[in-house]
């Protein structure tokens, strides 16, 4: 019996199946892009396997959770915000289609569990002061739209076969190797690019706020979620808040531990303003209150910790 990371070689699919691997499971990689630098599939041998595939693709979704008897499964896979406003109709392929794919292939193999990455990107600014798991999701952005279907289907599914879907809606995730992928990824290039010596010119208004999670807090609060009892488990799509500095603030405490870091602002209207769009206070209280999470690092923190890594492996990042 294996457990199926799809998005597998992305940032946060990566991340989790290095943890998998120390509680001794046995994981396979499931993504469309092949390993990237730093992923060193044979450190992790014979506990991870490597399947290439895409999500749209019913076969080989089909395939891989047969073929590799599937227990549980982290859905990390989508294509990013700018990815999806680029190409909608490729996003509807992946992030919505691609979905459903699991969730069947789940249901036809008796898959016991699934954990999904959605996002507070599938709210819309000016719905309510205070977001939560039971606000009105009218998302502006094309990614939004299609994790609020993702969301859906699996309750959906839970609803009418029984499948054990879960679901948490994160902020924007910092971390070192995360990448330029989505609207989102100023917030960890503007402290990345600085750690490795470089400029870095963010594509917001100094005053654009947006809800950022560490990685390393990502991880646990996906992992917490995943081995809760099912009897704690009752809302099954929960919001998971962050911190939510403006990228000024960010500018402003990266130069603390950085002196001389070169941070500028040229930005984008129409970047913006979908990233202004997206919600700004959100209410976890239900994560915490049915499975006791709690994040683990403050802001300052997290880019402290952020520093030293990329500091420890440069050659990672450049």
């Amino acid at each position: 019996m294996s457990i199926l990371v799809t998005g597998g070689t992305g940032f946060i699919g990566w991340n989790i199946t290095k943890r998998l691997v120390e509680k001794g499971e046995e994981v396979i990689l499931f993504d469309i892009a092949p390993p990237k630098r730093g992923q060193n599939i044979e450190e992790l041998a014979p506990k991870v396997k490597f399947r290439r595939g895409d999500l749209s693709s019913w076969p080989e979704v089909l395939d891989v959770v047969k073929r590799n008897n599937v227990r549980e499964i982290f859905h990390t896979g989508a294509m990013l915000s700018e990815a999806c406003e680029e190409n909608p109709l490729a996003a509807y392929m992946v992030n919505i289609n691609g979905t459903f794919n699991l969730l069947e292939a789940s249901v036809l193999f008796e898959v016991e569990k699934m954990t999904f990455i959605s996002s507070v990107a599938s709210y819309s600014l000016g719905e309510a002061e205070v977001i939560s798991s039971k606000s009105p999701q009218r998302p502006h952005s094309m990614y939004g739209v299609s994790k609020v279907c993702g969301e859906l289907l699996g309750e959906y599914f839970n609803r009418r076969f029984g499948l054990d879907f879960r679901c948490v809606r994160l902020p924007s995730i910092i971390g070192p190797g995360r990448g330029g992928g989505g609207l989102s990824s100023y917030t960890t290039l503007m402290i990345q690019e600085p750690a490795l010596g470089r400029p870095y010119e963010a594509y917001v208004t100094e005053d654009t706020r947006c809800p950022i999670l560490y990685y390393k807090d990502a991880v646990n609060c996906l992992l917490k979620l995943h081995e809760a009892p099912a009897e704690r488990v009752k809302t099954r799509s929960y919001c998971i808040a962050g911190y939510n500095p403006t990228a000024g603030e960010i500018a402003g405490m990266v130069r603390e531990k950085i002196p001389g870091a070169k941070i500028t602002f040229r930005p984008d209207p129409e970047k913006t303003r979908i990233v202004k769009s997206w919600a700004q206070k959100i209410d976890e209280s239900e994560a915490t209150v049915e499975w006791g999470w709690r994040r683990e690092y403050t802001l300052e923190e997290s880019i402290e910790d952020f520093i030293e890594e990329v500091r420890k492996n440069p050659e990672r990042y450049i």
